[in-house]
């Protein structure tokens, strides 16, 4: 089971690339990992980075596939992309957190953009 939903996961991961690629953004990095955590994609999208999370589900039984961008996961994404903007010397520049939410109820998956989900509280710190 495990090796079937890395692969859904990948698959999933794909189908948002080319959905945000289709919108204008510059795909710049995957899958990038610190001591926090991952982050599906980093992309530039009209001078803004933003660091995408991908989340895709078989049905909505337990909701939209973006509603599983719990507090916590917020958290972890939001260390992880302060550490990403240290280490590339970007904390300057203007950032965002977008989702991508596919559902796959048949072949082809329903995809949604939400474009700034969740901000960077102030109280944030690594």
């Amino acid at each position: 089971m495990p090796g079937k939903n890395l692969e859904f996961g990948k698959q999933a991961e794909d189908e948002a690339v080319k959905f945000i690629k289709a919108r204008g953004y510059r795909v710049t990095r995957r899958n990038y990992k610190s001591k926090f955590g991952e982050i599906d994609i980093i992309a530039e999208h009209k001078g803004v980075i933003c660091f995408v999370e991908v989340k895709a589900r078989h049905s909505k039984l337990f909701g939209q596939p973006s509603e599983a961008v719990s507090a916590a996961k917020q958290r972890q994404i939001c260390k992880t992309a302060i550490c990403y903007l240290k280490e590339n010397n970007l904390l300057e520049r203007q950032a965002r957190f977008d989702v991508v939410s596919l559902l796959y109820t048949e072949d082809l998956p329903g995809i949604e953009l939400i474009e700034n989900a969740f901000e960077l509280t102030p109280f944030f710190t690594v």
